[in-house]
């Protein structure tokens, strides 16, 4: 199906060339894809009771701040500015692995360098899939998304007040905490 429209004023010109005609067939991606969405990949290769346990822990973390003073909001999302996401947690933990493994490939043996190829395939595979082996147990360990880390900073500026008077913050977090 085409993102275009054909006869509409907003279209540019080109959109009736022949030429383009092609290439929007060409371009034209199916509504089902193998690839996840950035930002559900991750989530989707999570177990759900490690998901909602996640989900959980940000809410009570909201509980205690239901109330609480500028600074001490503040002080949580910067916090929260400095956490490290999923992402980069696994690129850390590959690129030592890496590193070690070419260092024991060029110093004790060069089968080492096995280990690289390893997790450079598993790194790859993470950023097409959303999973890897170590995924997992990162995120039992408590490693969020930045998609999750993003949702309680917000839901902290909302406390905050930055968007207007804070809502009944009870009764959202009630009905955040029920399961997805």
């Amino acid at each position: 199906m085409s993102a275009y429209r054909r006869g509409t004023s907003h279209i540019p010109k080109y959109v009736n060339d022949p030429a383009f005609r092609f290439h929007e067939e060409v371009l034209t991606v199916p509504q089902t894809t193998v690839l996840p969405a950035t930002d559900e990949r991750v989530s989707r290769h999570t177990a759900p009771s490690v998901n909602q346990k996640l989900r959980d822990s940000t809410i009570e973390s909201l509980r205690r701040f239901v109330g609480a003073d500028h600074d001490a909001i503040d002080a949580r999302i910067e916090e929260l500015r400095k956490e490290w996401d999923i992402e980069r947690t696994l690129e850390a933990n590959a690129a030592a692995i890496a590193l070690g493994g070419v260092a024991l490939g060029i110093l004790v043996d060069r089968r080492w360098l096995a280990l690289p190829l390893v997790v450079t395939g598993f790194l790859l595979q993470h950023a097409l899939q959303g999973w890897c082996p170590p995924l997992p147990l990162f995120r039992r360990m408590g490693v969020r998304t930045a998609a999750e880390i993003h949702e309680e900073m917000f839901a902290l500026r909302v406390l905050r007040g930055d968007f207007g008077p804070p809502p009944d913050a009870p009764a959202a977090l009630q009905r955040a905490s029920l399961p997805h």
